[in-house]
């Protein structure tokens, strides 16, 4: 009785939590893709070169894992081949640990990913989970030749077809367009002046030693007063901690341009890289010369790159430059189109997905 309701929990657990992981990834398969790059690139820097061959191939790679975690979670709940099942999930189990340990433990890469921007996690606080997790399978690996499928083979291998294609039908779009569940600070309706401002003030707390003991308190003593100061930590980080910390903006003269994001209507084209098709490009140069809104192109790549591409193109706008990351968080496009008012964000659109004029007049009223 009690294995029957261990079996029927890890059963639950295991296949809900690989589901819930792998569709808040699918909302949003370039997130995991750049969360890819970093392990590649830190792994590069650690070990070997050899893995920056796999960064290009970082989408592909992320699109297998994220339908992978899916499947498998379907599979779980299905009972599913489970000799095959449990050693695909122990496999993987095994590398999102040895990933979220070395993260963890060098302070490598400061957030897994795990469950993508939706619940983002410490690397320690996915470490655990996956020693959690890895329990229950484990437990699910031990019976696995116990184990005899809900329905029959044909049923659930229809099922488990389905799911995959669905997945891939699902990810292919939010890859092609934009995410369909935008959980950055940069989503529509979001004012970015805002979200850099923290919700509190920082709260600090003192570890003191005074005769011998350890006194611990939100107000600072001084030496005077017969303490040693020890310490401090910050009691509401989280609150205290501003939604975004790293939006700035420098213009060719190296002048700080953030503040004029935020003044009046702008429209932002942001780059990534200095690349864009042709079709593309005329479409951008086409938009930017028939809005009424001020025109800003933010890119990280090289000045003398995007002054190439700029004039190649014919986009008659200014150029600034923020870093890549941030570009990325602001959207999953390059190029990418967004549109602010005061610094609040109006809308934002793939390059597979670029407004009219007239689409950009309706939001601005």
């Amino acid at each position: 009785m009690f294995r029957k309701i261990v079996d029927l929990f890890s059963r639950v657990f295991v296949g809900g939590l690989f589901i819930f992981s792998g569709l808040i990834k699918l909302n949003d398969p370039v997130g995991t893709k750049i969360k890819l790059q970093d392990y590649f690139q830190v792994f590069s820097n650690d070990f070997s070169t050899l893995f920056e061959w796999f960064i290009p191939a970082a989408l592909p790679l992320g699109f297998v894992i994220i339908i992978l975690e899916v499947v498998l979670g379907v599979s779980v709940l299905l009972f599913y081949k489970m000799e095959w099942t449990t050693k695909v999930l122990l496999g993987l189990m095994v590398f999102f640990s040895f990933l979220t340990f070395y993260s963890a433990y060098f302070n490598k890469v400061t957030d897994c990913g795990c469950f993508g921007d939706a619940i983002p996690l410490t690397p320690w606080q996915s470490f655990y989970k996956d020693v959690i997790l890895m329990v229950f399978i484990l437990h699910l690996f031990w019976y696995r030749k116990k184990y005899s499928g809900l329905f029959r083979s044909l049923p659930s291998t229809a099922i488990i077809v389905g799911t995959t294609l669905i997945c891939f039908i699902v990810g292919k779009y939010a890859v092609d367009h934009l995410p369909f569940i935008d959980f950055r600070p940069y989503k529509i309706g979001n004012n970015i002046p805002a979200n850099m401002i923290a919700k509190e003030s920082p709260v600090l707390e003192y570890t003191f030693m005074k005769d011998g003991e350890e006194v611990t308190s939100t107000k600072y003593y001084s030496p005077d007063q017969g303490y040693e100061y020890v310490s401090s930590k910050i009691l509401n980080e989280k609150a205290s901690t501003p939604k975004i910390t790293d939006y700035q903006v420098i213009g060719t003269d190296g002048d700080d341009y953030t503040e004029q994001t935020f003044q009046g209507d702008k429209l932002i084209l942001v780059f990534y890289t200095a690349e864009a098709d042709n079709e593309t490009a005329e479409q951008l140069s086409a938009l930017i010369s028939s809005v009424s809104a001020e025109t800003m192109m933010l890119t990280s790549s090289s000045e003398a790159d995007f002054e190439n591409f700029r004039h190649e193109h014919q986009l008659a706008a200014p150029f600034f430059f923020t870093d890549a990351t941030v570009l990325k968080a602001m959207i999953r496009s390059d190029p990418g189109v967004m549109l602010l008012r005061n610094g609040t964000v109006l809308g934002k659109w793939h390059y597979h997905d670029i407004p009219s004029a007239r689409e950009i007049s309706e939001l601005l009223g």
